[in-house]
């Protein structure tokens, strides 16, 4: 019975489930490295074309600084997109080093498992048989204490393997969060990424579009400058495109930011450029369904409630379709979550009267829920007395330039203007990225010509 004891106590000795990450992350160290001086390398050019677009923008106007204008723009979308998909690919060997973490970690799992029930088994044998019957079964003295001795080892070894199983189940769930959050990163990237190659086939349609026109003179650049300068009517008029709701008048459009900058202190030009970024994003937007994208336990009962609230059929209402690593729902221009919306437009669990969890989330989520009208921000600011509604133009603008506020762009700094952008889009931890540049850039090009059209209607 003792070499049985252990044979079973020596199966339970088991590596230590950090030696798995460390041997999978040495295996991709020296790749990772290479590929971050890549980045470096791409990150210097794309300042290099930022200083040459910057130095021909502040020029005096001329067919030739248009022209260097143009290839710089184009030269340092082609980079940013290369760093994009060089991110992407160190994303893909993390992604990777974390999978076979998870493989190793579920293995052993399974065997500290297996172990635990030979232990439970040979334990649950030696309870039933006393130690009198040990004793008396005993070839000798010396027998008796062996199996006594391989007794306790088993219970202690018991011990041993429900902690092992406890740590071993924790690093799975880290390295499982830790999974998430790189698939959630690498979307992020491929969407931009797909921004990004929309926006060079249109620079590059627009530069053979002006080399069309001007046919390569400056009598005929200054011509088109002078024929392309929009009266106010055409400014207010031309549509202004939003997600997951109705094209308005740029002028509208324009009038509800004005007074969203009034009471947050955000550029109008800013908030119209984030809306601007956010309908030029990728396919997924406004195309899912509820019952099927939202998360079930956090989002789909404020969505119910919310659209409840509002008078609206939750199966008619467009929401973002949820990516292949995890949950959609966001509605409306501004693409706010339901459970993000709640805080915005006033709408407080009825257990706790709060709009956010600090105990057990899935029973806060569940509800019940109310619309509490002194609660709501948004309406606060632009008045009226139905709940605020996520997908009316207004509204959203409002909420747009108040989550903008939050993120820092109040400032009103270009630099702080540009965080507050990644911010929204990236969270505040992933605004640092480097790879997500490109839609920082892109909000504040829009803001630029926002300005512009805003600084006209002014009699600027």
């Amino acid at each position: 019975m003792s070499r049985f004891l252990f044979f079973v106590i020596g199966a339970f000795l088991l590596a230590p489930a950090s030696t798995f990450a460390q041997d999978a992350t040495g295996a991709v160290a020296s790749r990772q490295q290479q590929l971050q001086s890549q980045l470096d390398s791409l990150e210097s050019q794309i300042a290099s074309q930022q200083q040459l677009l910057d130095t021909a923008q502040s020029q005096h106007q001329t067919l030739q600084t248009q022209i260097n204008a143009f290839n710089a723009e184009i030269k340092k979308t082609q980079l940013q997109i290369q760093a994009i998909n060089l991110t992407i690919t160190q994303l893909n060997g993390d992604i990777g080093v974390h999978d076979r973490t998870l493989e190793s970690l579920a293995s052993q799992l399974s065997a500290e498992k297996e172990s635990l029930s030979q232990i439970m088994r040979q334990t649950q044998t030696l309870d039933d048989y006393s130690v009198v019957n040990v004793a008396l079964g005993s070839q000798g003295v010396s027998a008796f204490f062996r199996d006594l001795d391989a007794f306790t080892s088993i219970k202690s070894s018991l011990q041993n393997s429900f902690n092992q199983i406890q740590k071993t189940s924790s690093s799975t769930e880290s390295e499982k969060e830790a999974l998430q959050a790189r698939l959630s990163e690498q979307e992020q990237l491929r969407t931009v990424a797909k921004l990004a190659e929309q926006q060079v086939r249109a620079q590059e349609r627009d530069k053979q579009k002006f080399l069309a026109q001007t046919k390569g003179l400056e009598a005929n650049f200054q011509k088109l400058i002078a024929s392309n300068q929009k009266t106010a009517a055409q400014i207010r008029s031309e549509l202004f495109t939003l997600r997951d709701s109705a094209a308005i008048p740029f002028g509208t459009a324009l009038a509800y930011a004005q007074s969203a900058e009034k009471a947050t202190g955000v550029r109008a030009a800013v908030i119209l450029g984030v809306l601007k970024q956010e309908t030029n994003l990728g396919e997924n937007l406004g195309t899912g369904s509820w019952k099927v994208d939202m998360s079930p336990a956090r989002d789909q009962p404020v969505f119910v409630y919310i659209t409840g609230a509002l008078g609206f059929d939750p199966n008619k209402m467009p929401v973002s379709k949820k990516p292949w690593y995890g949950w959609g729902g966001a509605m409306g221009p501004g693409q706010f979550i339901p459970s993000t919306w709640v805080c915005f437009g006033g709408f407080l669990n009825v257990n706790t009267n709060t709009c956010s969890p600090s105990g057990n989330a899935n029973a806060f989520w569940a509800g019940p829920w109310q619309y509490v009208a002194s609660k709501d921000r948004v309406r606060k600011l632009v008045g009226g007395s139905s709940p605020s509604n996520p997908w009316s133009a207004r509204d959203a603008i409002m909420a747009t330039a108040m989550l903008m506020a939050d993120n820092g762009a109040d400032a009103r700094t270009p630099s702080a203007e540009r965080l507050a952008a990644l911010r929204y889009f990236a969270g505040w931890g992933g605004a640092s990225k480097k790879a997500y540049t490109f839609y920082g850039d892109g909000v504040m090009e829009f803001a630029a010509r926002f300005q512009m059209n805003i600084n006209q209607l002014n009699g600027g």
